[in-house]
């Protein structure tokens, strides 16, 4: 178990950690990236402000909503139509269009001539969209683009490009026609979003073959020169990606954790002579790095 109380926040000045992770990364065998919602934040992918008022005035002023998150929650009491109005041209922005900024871009040279492999719990797609290998991603917690019976009665999903693009261009007063309301092909209920929420989450076959894929990687490189890249990851879920990055590095004298992150980056007292700590804007870190 690790220390509950004594957690380490490093305190050498940026240039020294820029270096340390350039050395460690250029003498790596194998490089994990864990990614969290903090690396998509930093690539411009915001929820408030500016570019939710640019796509969801409307909703703001009919409904009441302030950002995209919470907007998501609060259209679940209204009629369909309206719901899938909303959450249509929230797939579109965060999931088919790239991020504004080139931080995505910029990690995949960073690591593109490396053994790499991607765990993340975005949601977004953003590493395909920016060229990495979709045979090196392991996305835990679903996808946006993808669409599954609500019940659920089957473990499969479907992809919702197709349809999202026809509930955007059809919706009118924040409405979609009725007939456009995805359902089920199988039992006829409404579909949802393949999002992790509940004990509802179709894990399908493409979901299982990215989770062996991954287990795989991390099986033939643990007790290599190997360095675990944890970017973003905040403390919703520690236990997809930062508990099994610390526990497999203080496993393995050769491993390294390095941990960007704006206001959460830290690592536990047993694994600090292998760690670098980097508080800073991922973006701008990635950027130096490269």
């Amino acid at each position: 178990m690790f220390s509950k109380i004594q957690i380490n926040k490093s305190t050498e000045n940026y240039s020294q950690q820029i270096e340390q992770i350039q050395n460690k990364l250029k003498n790596a065998d194998a490089v994990v990236i864990g990614a969290g919602a903090g690396l998509s934040t930093s690539a411009g992918f915001t929820y408030s402000g500016e570019r939710f008022y640019k796509h969801f005035s409307d909703f703001a002023d009919k409904y009441g909503i302030t950002d995209m998150y919470s907007g998501g929650f609060m259209v679940m009491r209204y009629p369909p139509e309206v719901f899938w109005a909303y959450w249509s041209r929230f797939i579109w922005i965060n999931r088919y269009e790239k991020a504004p900024k080139p931080v995505y871009d910029d990690l995949l040279k960073l690591v593109k001539d490396k053994n790499y492999f991607v765990l993340t719990t975005n949601v977004d797609h953003q590493f395909q969209l920016a060229g990495f290998d979709k045979n090196r991603l392991f996305y835990t917690q679903g996808d946006y683009g993808l669409f599954q019976c609500s019940v659920p009665c089957h473990k499969k999903t479907y992809d919702n490009y197709d349809t999202v693009i026809k509930m955007i261009e059809q919706q009118k007063d924040m409405k979609i026609p009725s007939e456009l309301i995805p359902r089920c092909p199988v039992c006829g209920k409404p579909m949802t979003m393949n999002l992790r929420s509940d004990d509802k989450f179709v894990e399908d076959e493409g979901w299982h073959k990215a989770a062996d894929r991954y287990n795989t990687f991390i099986s033939e490189n643990k007790d290599k020169n190997i360095v675990y890249l944890e970017l973003g990851v905040g403390g919703n879920t520690p236990v997809i990606i930062k508990y099994p990055f610390w526990q497999l590095t203080s496993q393995n004298k050769n491993a390294s954790y390095i941990c960007v992150n704006l206001g959460e980056s830290y690592c536990p007292d047993e694994i600090v002579d292998q760690s670098v700590c980097v508080n800073a804007d991922i973006g701008k870190v990635i950027n130096d790095l490269v």
